[in-house]
Formats: C-alpha cells, sequence, structure tokens
C-alpha cells in the first residue's frame, strides 16, 4: 500500500525546478519590467497562479511518462538514475495513470480560471502545457523530446507567466527564459545519453541515440555554453540589466559538467550517471540568480 510520500515521489519532485525556473524567472523579469516603467499594471498573484499551475502541469506529465514508460518497457529494474515507484511494486500502472490524469484535470482548472480573467491567448499556451503533459512519451519515444521540452519549458511557460501578470505577450520574454530553456534540454540530453544503451533495448529513439556519443557530447557542451552567451545577448539588446551577468558565478559548474560528460564512453556510462541531477542544480542556481538579478536591478 503506496504511503503519502510515495503520492509525492512518484511525481518526481525532484525535477520540479526545471518547470518552477522559468515561470520564477519570467516573474522577476515582470517585475523588472514594472519598476523600470516598461509595464504600468500588473496582477502579482496572477503570476503566482501561473508558477503553481506550470508545476502542476510537469508533475502531471512526469506521472503520465511513468505510467507509459513503465508499459513501454523503458523502465526496468536495473535502469539507472531515480527511483521508478512501478518498477519496485509500490505502485501498480493504472493508478499512476489516473493519478496524472487528475493533477491534469486540477492544472486545467486553474488554467481556465486564468483564461477567463485575461484574455484567449493563454489558450493557445495552454495547449502547448497540455499536449506535453499527455504526449510527452510519444515525442520521447520518436527522438523530439529535446524539441517539446524547449517549447514548453524555454518558451511557453514564461510566455504565459507574463502573459496573466500584465495580459500583453511580450515577445522579448522568449529571450529571455531560453537560456534556462537550454540548460533544462541539457537535463534531458544528459539523462538520455546515460540511458542511451538501455533504450535501444527497449526500441526507443531518443535524440542522444540518433547523435551518438560523441555526437550527444557536442551537443550538451553547446546548450550549456549558449545558455550564457543568449545572456549576454539580452543584455547587448537592453532587455535585461548588466547585473544577470551574476549567473557567471555558475559558469565553473557548468565547465566542470562538460568535463564530466567528455568522461563518458560507451562502454563505461555509467560515469555521467548523475550528470542529469548535477545539471538539474545549475539550473536551479542560475535561475535564481537570473531572477535576483532582475528583482534588484531597478534599484541599482
Amino acid at each position: 500500500m503506496p504511503k503519502f510520500k510515495h503520492w509525492i515521489i512518484v511525481a518526481h519532485p525532484w525535477a520540479w525546478p526545471a518547470s518552477g525556473s522559468p515561470a520564477m524567472i519570467a516573474f522577476s523579469y515582470v517585475f523588472y519590467m514594472y519598476k523600470t516603467g516598461i509595464v504600468a499594471e500588473v496582477n502579482w498573484s496572477f503570476g503566482i497562479l501561473a508558477i503553481i499551475g506550470a508545476v502542476i502541469f510537469h508533475a502531471a506529465g512526469n506521472l503520465i511518462s511513468e505510467y507509459h514508460d513503465y508499459v513501454s518497457g523503458v523502465d526496468k529494474l536495473e535502469k539507472t538514475g531515480p527511483i521508478r515507484l512501478i518498477v519496485l511494486g509500490i505502485f501498480k500502472p493504472k493508478p499512476v495513470l489516473i493519478y496524472g490524469y487528475v493533477v491534469l484535470f486540477a492544472g486545467i482548472l486553474l488554467g481556465i480560471y486564468l483564461l477567463v480573467n485575461t484574455g484567449l491567448p493563454l489558450l493557445f499556451i495552454g495547449i502547448i502545457g497540455v499536449i506535453s503533459s499527455t504526449l510527452y512519451y510519444k515525442f520521447k519515444y520518436a527522438g523530439m523530446s529535446d524539441l517539446i521540452i524547449f517549447i514548453c519549458y524555454g518558451l511557453s511557460i514564461a510566455l504565459g507567466v507574463v502573459y496573466v501578470m500584465t495580459t500583453e505577450l511580450i515577445w522579448s520574454t522568449l529571450l529571455i527564459s531560453m537560456p534556462v530553456g537550454l540548460l533544462v534540454v541539457a537535463i534531458l540530453h544528459a539523462n538520455n545519453t546515460r540511458d542511451m544503451l538501455q533504450d535501444k533495448e527497449a526500441g526507443i529513439k531518443t535524440q542522444a541515440m540518433n547523435l551518438g556519443l560523441e555526437g550527444s557530447q557536442i551537443v550538451y557542451q553547446t546548450l550549456l555554453l549558449a545558455a550564457y552567451l543568449v545572456v549576454a545577448v539580452a543584455v547587448m539588446m537592453h532587455f535585461l540589466h548588466p547585473l544577470v551577468f551574476l549567473v557567471l558565478i555558475t559558469f565553473p559548474v557548468a565547465i566542470n559538467n562538460i568535463k564530466l560528460m567528455k568522461t563518458a564512453t560507451i562502454d563505461n556510462l555509467a560515469k555521467i550517471q548523475f550528470l542529469d541531477t548535477l545539471t538539474a542544480k545549475l539550473v536551479l542556481m542560475f535561475s535564481v540568480l537570473l531572477a535576483a538579478a532582475n528583482f534588484i536591478a531597478p534599484f541599482i
């Protein structure tokens, strides 16, 4: 019989910063624009609800994918990475799927409330969230998971948060959220690179499998370095204050992660067993510093 903690663990709470981070950055960006006179009116409570909504959709997607990964044979007892409670027999598969759709329904209800109080553009942003939550496993098995994760976590979450707070589609948001989106994709890419042999046995294709180990190592490095480059571009275009270069504090962490990725060989992928976790920590540190800079910059 699953305990309360198991109902939390099965939704992969350690992964929630991947959705909470772009939402937090978007919230801080609205604060920066408000304090510098770029936007005149802001609904702060809607922003908080939007952050919660992003995490709810993410949790729902984790649960639905947990079910499909098990029934498709992707998740096995000997697979590396975080514990899988269906594999361990703590949950039967069907309750996890039902749980996922219940959580998704809660997210949709919250989205409808925000939609009624804002405008139609949120509907299209919400549809992206529903597709990502319910069909992510199909994109993953077809080698397109990197693309859907970048669209959802790198672009639409932030655009949605800014929209509900301002009722404006502020397109510069896409550039502001892109760095963390690239880093979130890097989490997934590290995970898929580590699991490429096991995924091949399960008969699915990921982008890492298509690229091979050497290509995956290059892509991982590119994703991390590009995140810092995009921050510089945003500053040069005067969308962000130079204080956001605080994120460079995390650059040594990124370099260490790149070096670790390069140590992996096809015969010893265990060397990067925890690289996805290390990349997730990088995402959290990077996002906190970027958001903090946005909150502090108007007062400098």
